[in-house]
C-alpha cells in the first residue's frame, strides 16, 4: 500500500485515509491508484463497510493543481479518466463506503465523497466544486454525481459559481446526510459502519447494486431489477439464517454465503 493512502481494519470495517496532509490531501495519480489498490485489498479481506477520510485538517482539498498546471489535453483526459475509473470502482464495490468529511472537500475531494454511498461531515467541513475559478470544470464526475445528489438547478449554481458551502448547508441540500462536531465525526461514522457490518452482506451488496443501477432507469425497469434481486436473496444461506434468527428471537450470524 502506498504511503499516500493508508488502509486499516478493525474486524470487518476498513478505514481508508488519504495521507498527504502537507498538500491538504490533494489528489494526484499516485493517490488515485492507491485508492484503487485499497479497494482491491478490501475485497480480498471481505470488508463489510469502508470509511474514507483524510489526514490532518482536510478531507481532500481537490486535485493537485501543481500536477495539472502544464497538462496537455490528452494528459488531462487521461487524468480525468483515472478519476472516473476510481469513482466507478468505489460505486461498484459490494460493500458500502461512507465518507467522513473532516475538513475541506473541494473539487476532486467533493467528487471523491460523492462516489461514496453517502457522507457525514464535521462542522468544520467545507464543500464545493470550485473548478471554474481555474477556468476548468469538474473532471472526476462532479457535474453528473452532483446533480443526482442535489438536483439540476442547485448543481448548476454550485458549479457555475464555484462557491464553497458549509456542512449544514450541505446537509440541507442533501450533499451530506448528517453533521457532527469534529471529535464526534469518526465515532458516529464508525457506529454506522458497525451497524451496517452486522447485516446480511449479500443483501447489502444487492441493495447497493439495485439502488445505483435503478437510479438511471425508468421506474418499471428499476422495479424489475428490485424484484430480481429480491428473489436472488432467497438462494442464499444468509436469508435462511436471517429469517430463522428473527423467528427464534436471536441475533443472526451472517456468513456472506
Amino acid at each position: 500500500m502506498s504511503d499516500v493512502v493508508l488502509l486499516t481494519h478493525e474486524g470487518p470495517i476498513g478505514t481508508l485515509t488519504i495521507n498527504r496532509p502537507d498538500k491538504l490531501n490533494a489528489l494526484n495519480p499516485d493517490v488515485l491508484t492507491g485508492v484503487s489498490n485499497a479497494l482491491a485489498e478490501c475485497r480480498e479481506k471481505g470488508t463489510r463497510c469502508l470509511i474514507v477520510t483524510g489526514a490532518g485538517k482536510a478531507f481532500v482539498a481537490g486535485a493537485d493543481i501543481a500536477a495539472m498546471k502544464d497538462m496537455k489535453p490528452e494528459e488531462a483526459r487521461e487524468f480525468a479518466s483515472l478519476g472516473h475509473r476510481v469513482g466507478h470502482e468505489m460505486e461498484s464495490q459490494p460493500f458500502p463506503i461512507i465518507a467522513a468529511i473532516n475538513g475541506f472537500a473541494l473539487g476532486g475531494g467533493c467528487e471523491l465523497a460523492m462516489a461514496c454511498d453517502f457522507a457525514h461531515a464535521s462542522t468544520k467541513a467545507k464543500l464545493g466544486q470550485p473548478e471554474v475559478n481555474l477556468a476548468v470544470i469538474p473532471g472526476f464526475g462532479g457535474t453528473q454525481r452532483l446533480l443526482r445528489r442535489v438536483g439540476v438547478a442547485m448543481a448548476r449554481e454550485l458549479v457555475y459559481t464555484g462557491k464553497m458551502i458549509g456542512a449544514e448547508e450541505a446537509k440541507r441540500i442533501g450533499l451530506v446526510n448528517d453533521v457532527h462536531e469534529p471529535e464526534a465525526l469518526m465515532p458516529a461514522v464508525t457506529k454506522l459502519a458497525q451497524t451496517i457490518a452486522k447485516k446480511g452482506p449479500l443483501a447489502i451488496a444487492a441493495a447497493k447494486r439495485v439502488i445505483l443501477t435503478g437510479a438511471d432507469e425508468a421506474l418499471p425497469k428499476a422495479n424489475a431489477l428490485e424484484i430480481d434481486a429480491f428473489a436472488g436473496c432467497f438462494e442464499t444461506a444468509d436469508q435462511k439464517e436471517g429469517m430463522a434468527a428473527f423467528l427464534e428471537k436471536r441475533e443472526a450470524d451472517f456468513k456472506g454465503e
